[in-house]
């Protein structure tokens, strides 16, 4: 048997190497007296724990699909289509028939979420052919332009006469469908569809101009043919898209993208719902979400007495969107908070923080336009930092430097770097990496959220300043599930969601306006926005049943839950207790409990 040199973390057996508290100095780490020793684990640690017995399976269909999706770059094309459900399928009813009895605890689970993760893909597969011809009225030629790229990609024969006059007959087409468009009488188009259709029509264009170069200059007689054809059919589409995303879509030359997004419906939320293994409906979700936003509302009231405003938690919450530092302090403030919260994790012994980790993440500033859909922080190994920039005018420079004041930073540092997502990010490198391909955001935005709630409880917020920072984050995520889940769903529009964080979170209007539009305009999927909470309700739960009932200790706790890499929730709860799956298991851990 082959034996695993496993490079890592303290649990388990394996040698922790971490940066002591004492090597901090005035809240930074003294790197440069640092032994260099401290960057290599235990290499007599062989006798690692065995890995599970699925993880070159896992990363064979993960480098399969990757393979497939590269060939087959028209995307949402018929032929990918086809080509990518029979794929699953075969995998699927390979992995149904093999052998289940004999896989141990790590191997079940892998089974499990194997077959998950190929069920959902044929899910969303269903969902891009139902999309599809929703789009047709829109834009009827696009599977004459995927048919082009995919042939091409599959090497079948190309006459060059012919592919000119198809170039032609879809300009045709084009040219035909704008006029249905926009003809006396035409139903109105979905503004939604419409962004579908143009979005991916600009896709089959970047497609089609690949298909272009591939044979012009090496064809003489490629060139000749369809040159012209090319040229002009480009400009149509250029000129269609245009049109979809002015007058149908909305969006005005010079002015920021119109918050649009795209709600899946009831049937799309459950989909999405049991591959991330959360046994609850949206009207549940909406009602815990209720809950700990009530809980939240009664944590501002003690807040803003303490801070001498009443019961106006609004007013508190002024008084800290004013306090900010001066332009071009802002670095310094966040590499102090960073070092800060590591000196805190790491003198209570809460978990692993390796050395490398803590030496390794960097900074960067977000510029203005980025900010626009990300108004405060991104974060992981590069920590993104939003603030004024001078050519931003003054309006924008004064809403940058509210929404990122000392406490809205202080709550939010920690939570991109260490203990969370570089933390979560250094970690799925290097255990269990071939999970990366079951990747939720439940665990990822969960995970640092998690720490939010754990930092509170063992009092890292020092003021009612702090707490009110911390505060305004928990508000917008328990928010969060709330207005995605009534879009999604149909009963809210993208403006209602905007209002809602105004008033219900505190948010200025144009840092609500941003994150719905990161929300709904961006590329996150439908359930990132409830992921955080909840996520971090499962590991509360979680916490709660294994550390405060004696079972296992803290350190150990969150050592495992990194090291056993990125899933689901459910199936972190089956690993941490030893669980061998049956075959039949089925999504059915209630984890929401009582206590906000």
């Amino acid at each position: 048997m082959k034996l695993r040199v496993c490079l890592g973390l303290g649990s388990m057996g394996l040698l922790a190497v971490f940066l002591p508290a004492a090597d901090f100095r005035h809240g930074q780490p003294a790197q440069s007296a640092r032994d260099a020793a401290a960057y290599v684990p235990d290499l007599g640690s062989l006798s690692a724990p065995r890995s599970s017995e699925l993880r070159e399976l896992v990363e064979r269909f993960r480098e399969d699909r990757a393979a497939f999706e590269r060939f087959h770059s028209a995307e949402g094309s018929a032929r990918q289509v086809q080509r990518m459900r029979a794929f699953h399928e075969a995998w699927l009813r390979q992995l149904e028939q093999a052998p289940y009895d004999p896989l141990e605890t790590e191997g079940r689970i892998d089974w499990h979420l194997l077959r998950l993760q190929l069920r959902y893909e044929l899910g969303l597969l269903a969902r891009t052919e139902k999309r599809n011809a929703e789009m047709v009225p829109l834009v009827p030629f696009a599977e004459d332009l995927a048919r082009l790229i995919d042939e091409r990609r599959e090497f079948m024969p190309l006459q060059p006469a012919e592919a000119a006059s198809a170039l032609a007959r879809i300009r045709a087409a084009a040219e035909e469908a704008r006029r249905s468009l926009e003809g006396a009488g035409a139903a109105p188009a979905s503004r939604i569809a419409a962004l579908r259709a143009a979005n991916r029509l600009q896709a089959l264009t970047k497609g089609l101009d690949d298909w272009f170069k591939f044979q012009d200059g090496y064809d003489p007689d490629f060139g000749w043919w369809t040159r012209e054809p090319y040229r002009k059919l480009t400009a149509t589409l250029a000129e269609h898209g245009k049109f979809l995303r002015e007058k149908v879509v909305g969006q005005k030359a010079g002015e920021d993208e119109p918050i649009v997004g795209d709600p899946i419906g009831a049937d799309g939320l459950a989909l999405d719902l049991e591959h991330e293994m959360v046994p609850y409906t949206p009207a549940e979700l909406i009602r815990l979400a209720e809950r700990e936003l009530a809980w939240c509302e009664a944590e501002w009231k003690k807040v803003a007495r303490e801070m001498g405003c009443g019961d106006d938690w609004k007013a508190a919450l002024e008084k800290v969107k004013a306090d900010h530092v001066a332009p071009g302090e802002q670095p310094a403030l966040i590499a102090r908070m960073a070092y800060e919260a590591i000196d805190f994790v790491t003198r209570r012994d809460l978990l692993t923080v390796p050395a490398h980790a803590i030496d390794t993440w960097r900074m960067s500033m977000l510029s203005p336009e980025r900010q626009k859909v990300a108004p405060f922080f991104l974060g992981g190994e590069q920590i993104l930092v939003a603030f004024p920039t001078d050519t931003m005018d003054h309006a924008e420079k004064l809403d940058s430097l509210r929404a990122n004041n000392r406490h809205f930073c202080r709550a939010v540092v920690h939570h991109e770097l260490i203990p969370g997502h570089h933390l979560q990010q250094w970690s799925w490198t290097r255990y269990n990496p071939h999970r990366r391909v079951f990747s939720t955001p439940f665990w990822v935005e969960g995970w640092a959220l998690w720490w939010e709630f754990r930092l509170w409880d063992l009092g890292f917020a020092a003021s009612p300043e702090n707490r009110a920072g911390m505060l305004f984050w928990r508000t917008h995520r328990a928010a969060r599930i709330i207005f995605s889940l009534r879009f999604h769903l149909g009963e809210w529009t993208p403006e209602q969601c905007v209002d809602f964080l105004v008033d219900r979170v505190g948010h200025d209007r144009h840092t609500a306006t941003g994150e719905v539009r990161r929300s709904f305009n961006g590329d996150y999927s439908p359930l990132y926005q409830v992921a955080y909470m909840m996520g971090a309700i499962q590991l509360r739960s979680l916490f709660a049943e294994l550390v405060e009932s004696g079972k296992m200790r803290e350190k150990e706790f969150h050592d495992r839950i990194l090291q056993g890499g990125v899933m689901p929730i459910e199936m972190v709860r089956a690993r941490l207790m030893g669980t061998k799956l049956p075959r039949g298991y089925a999504s059915s851990w209630k984890f929401a409990g009582d206590r906000p």
